[in-house]
């Protein structure tokens, strides 16, 4: 007589086997996050920015033209008429335009809610007054600081970090369960020897064999390819990631608790995800936000998992230091999966 298998093991075994045998999965869990790094890690590399386009109109329009050239912080461009230039303006091909008059008076049209055209305003400013003989009071020095931490990449790699645990959390676990519903494998199992709660623990600790794969090629991509620095513990971060990969495996038990059909599913899914894709700071930081809102946003799971990762990766900070975020992860994560095994239904 064969011995009996433990019902949570089991099924933890069956759901790896599951994950396997989609390729499609496995791309979105391992080629995803790799090609999204690749291509905004490359659009944003580390480099010097990128000279702002403004317009020149006016009686002197070539020597200004000519000053700001010779400063090398603007791309001028010179337009024939003033209706010409606020035209280019007005369709975003400038951020700025000078407009000189006769009596070497300058005008600067620009819209002041758009941070190149107020940087603009200023780099102009500077280099057409200095071409005309001013001379600063009080001469300053340049001291240029360039850290590895305070780049783009290095923002984002980990904000994909925790995009990507979200989503194969979510859409991974949801989308088995929503799919054993719909072939009746989730009926068959309830005259099986086990219980609910094995069912949907196996759900969760399936991803734990994945989540080494997955957060380690993400971090050694980093690394190697852009150099983004990782000050903090390996051991923290390790801990950071598993708290997430369980609250959000957590969060797809309980969108999929209940849904019959995957575009039910897909419709919960997308509810649940999209705010924290806006909010969470992934791409920009949550901080842009209005004050108002940010009580609510620093209590999305995301934005706490992305704060953390942030945290250990590029400001060294220790796991006490990141308690609290951890404890925001960690409470949603029983919530859920406590909602979950409530409201969980077979059928």
């Amino acid at each position: 007589m064969s011995e009996r298998k433990n019902p949570l093991l089991a099924l933890t075994q069956a759901r790896i086997r599951e994950f396997v045998r989609e390729p499609e999965a496995l791309f979105w869990v391992f080629v995803f996050p790799i090609l999204m790094a690749v291509v905004l890690g490359f659009a944003f590399r580390d480099r010097p920015p990128d000279p702002v386009p403004v317009g020149v109109v006016g009686p002197g329009a070539a020597a200004l033209e000519e000053a700001l050239t010779k400063a090398g912080t603007t791309k001028p461009q010179t337009y024939a008429t003033p209706p010409e230039g606020l035209a280019a303006l007005r369709t975003g091909k400038i951020a700025l335009l000078v407009e000189e008059s006769g009596t070497n008076d300058l005008v600067y049209h620009f819209d002041p809610t758009r941070p190149d055209a107020r940087i603009a305003r200023l780099e102009v400013d500077d280099a057409i007054q200095r071409a005309r003989g001013r001379t600063d009071p009080t001469p300053a020095e340049e001291t240029l600081v360039h850290e590895k931490g305070s780049r783009y990449i290095d923002f984002l790699l980990p904000g994909i970090l925790g995009l990507n645990l979200m989503g194969t959390g979510i859409w991974g676990v949801g989308f088995s369960i929503v799919n054993a519903r719909l072939k009746k494998t989730l009926k068959v199992m309830v005259a099986t020897p086990m219980r609910k709660s094995d069912f949907l623990l196996a759900q969760m600790l399936s991803r734990f064999l994945f989540l080494i794969l997955e957060v380690g090629l993400i971090l050694a991509f980093g690394v190697v390819a852009f150099q983004v620095p990782i000050r903090g513990s390996l051991s923290v971060v390790g801990l950071t990631t598993i708290l997430g990969s369980l609250c959000f495996a957590g969060i797809g038990l309980l969108v999929a608790a209940r849904a019959r059909t995957l575009e039910a599913a897909s419709g919960l899914m997308n509810l649940v995800m999209v705010p924290m894709w806006l909010l969470s700071g992934v791409f920009f930081s949550s901080d842009r936000f209005p004050k108002a809102a940010q009580p609510v946003i620093q209590a999305l799971p995301l934005t706490a998992l992305n704060n953390a990762l942030r945290a250990v990766m590029l400001e060294g900070k220790t796991l006490a230091a990141v308690s609290g975020e951890l404890l925001i992860v960690t409470i949603w994560g029983i919530l859920a999966f406590a909602a979950a095994l409530k409201i969980f239904r077979w059928q």
